[in-house]
């Protein structure tokens, strides 16, 4: 073992490794990156943490400095939990904190997963209401604000956080609050890092209002940190906003309060097969009226890939080779929502079909709903390496979009089966590679920058439902505005003055650094 993870393990009660096999074991997510660490961090409280970052600012005021990388369960798409210095990962601090059953508040630590605190919530018939991955941490749904499934009903991760604590790169605890705009300006005036970076923040929103309120209204991406025009509202300040989509390059998220809901557990499902793209989005429109939980759009060569794997789709996609299928789930008045649509079943063309679930379908419905995974999974002719995934189109130019794939899919040769949620206005590409051609790395550049340039060209946004991470940053970086860029590089600046935490992500990404570490070797992860 090292001096370094000898003196840290001295200093905390939580482990800190440098191991070979323990390092091999954190160099993966789920993107198409590859990145080894030099240590490993696990922390079993937020002050380990806190001696953790105490250590590495010291040594970054010496002139050392040790690039720190906050992890959560690794499922990251975008290479924002991998690091080449120091991972600090929350697994172990997954725990339930309080519960105030009465004001449906709930204090958590920030390694606790998604199905660990809606498990624990349910009993109280309570929950959080995101469609995202169950092994998802409430820290790393934080630090990605990810657009989830449910986010065009249920509004996201965002909306159900009250307070979250920081640990600062200096070792300082920040505790976020909903303050006064003149409570504010009272913190501002102590003399502390917490009153300085009131002081600096308010300095920000009053020098630059007028390239704040742009930020605001053209607000479709997370590149940066575009929520900067949402740390003040009316008469209120709250710094927690800043922290959505940040990926750890401000600080550690240790601890989270959120306020959670009823949760309803009955939900009616539909899935309905165009061979067209207009009838498809006329029916999307009028199911979005309805106010689904869940709707979204797949492609139907995406279904017909599954069904290669095994799944037996042929009652729904009716051996269509081209066309689209639209899921829908409600769980608000289901009953009234599943006659509407039926009601509009006479109209729609005789190549249509629609499955409302009944008894007798349940199973083939929930076999639909696995396609997705069987289609990510299928690894027969390359790897589905997550790169334009995840992005914003307005509904009134996905059918331009879906044109503009065509040309793509034809001079770039690659298969573009175009899912997401409609509802959310998310959605992914997910084409095959062999990661272990020579030529993998030139592909995959090429095709995030044409992908990038026809999202762009149709209004929409390729970090609109996921921020840019490593991968993301090498289209985003270099079309920002400049302007925009400083602002969001003085953000950075008044958390981690020292630039050592996760200097790679965002506006800090290398392009020869990020394109070197493209792996060369299929990833054993399960695709999600």
């Amino acid at each position: 073992m090292g001096k370094v993870a000898k003196y840290l393990n001295q200093l905390t009660i939580g482990n800190v490794f440098d191991a070979p096999d323990v390092l091999e074991a954190y160099a993966d997510d789920c993107s198409a990156l590859r990145i080894k660490p030099k240590l490993v961090a696990l922390p079993e409280s937020t002050e380990d943490i806190r001696k953790v970052m105490r250590f590495c600012y010291q040594l970054a005021a010496k002139g050392i400095k040790i690039p720190v990388t906050v992890r959560g369960s690794g499922l990251d798409e975008m290479g924002a939990d991998l690091g080449n210095g120091l991972v600090i990962s929350t697994e172990k601090l997954n725990n339930l904190l309080e519960f105030d059953k009465r004001e449906r508040l709930v204090r958590v630590q920030a390694g606790i997963t998604l199905k660990e605190l809606n498990t624990a919530l349910s009993v109280n018939g309570l929950g959080i209401p995101i469609g995202g991955h169950d092994n998802e941490t409430i820290g790393g749904l934080i630090s990605n604000c990810p657009s989830d499934d449910y986010a065009g009903k249920y509004g996201g991760i965002m909306s159900y956080v009250e307070r979250i604590e920081v640990v600062l790169p200096n070792g300082d605890i920040l505790q976020t609050n909903h303050i006064s705009a003149h409570a504010a300006t009272k913190k501002a005036k102590e003399k502390t890092l917490e009153g300085g970076i009131y002081r600096k923040v308010l300095a920000i929103l009053k020098d630059n209002g007028e390239l704040i309120k742009k930020i605001q209204k053209n607000n479709t991406g997370s590149a940066g940190y575009p929520t900067i025009a949402q740390v003040k509202k009316g008469g209120t300040i709250d710094l927690a906003t800043l922290f959505f989509g940040a990926q750890g390059t401000l600080g550690t998220i240790s601890e989270v309060i959120l306020r959670a809901v009823p949760v309803k557990l009955q939900a009616k499902r539909v899935v309905a097969t165009f061979e067209d793209f207009d009838t498809a989005q006329k029916f999307l429109d009028l199911a979005n009226s309805l106010k689904p939980k869940e709707l979204n759009i797949y492609d139907i060569k995406i279904t017909k890939i599954a069904e290669d794997s095994g799944k037996r789709l042929s009652e729904i996609t009716k051996q269509k080779e081209t066309g689209y299928v639209v899921f829908a789930k409600f769980d608000d008045k289901s009953k009234s929502c599943i006659r509407k649509i039926i009601g509009i079943k006479k109209v729609l063309p005789k190549s249509s079909q629609l499955i409302a679930e009944s008894p007798k379908n349940e199973a083939k419905l929930d076999e639909f709903e696995n396609s997705l995974l069987s289609f990510l999974n299928s690894t027969r002719a390359g790897e589905r390496v997550p790169l334009v995934t995840d992005f914003y189109l307005p509904a009134e130019n996905l059918a331009k979009f879906l044109e503009d794939l065509k040309v793509l899919e034809k001079s770039l040769r690659l298969d573009l089966a175009l899912y997401g949620s409609y509802s959310a206005s998310n959605y992914s590409l997910r084409p095959r590679f062999k990661v272990e051609d020579r030529d993998f790395k030139q592909k995959a550049v090429a095709f995030l920058r044409a992908g990038s340039y026809i999202i762009n060209h149709e209004g929409g946004s390729i970090t609109g439902g996921l921020p840019e991470g490593r991968v993301k940053a090498l289209v985003t970086n270099g079309a920002m505005d400049k302007t925009e860029k400083e602002l969001y590089a003085t953000v950075k600046q008044i958390f981690d003055r020292h630039g050592i935490m996760n200097p790679g992500v965002k506006l800090g990404t290398d392009p020869r650094f990020t394109i070197t570490h493209f792996r060369t070797t299929s990833s054993s992860k399960f695709v999600i």
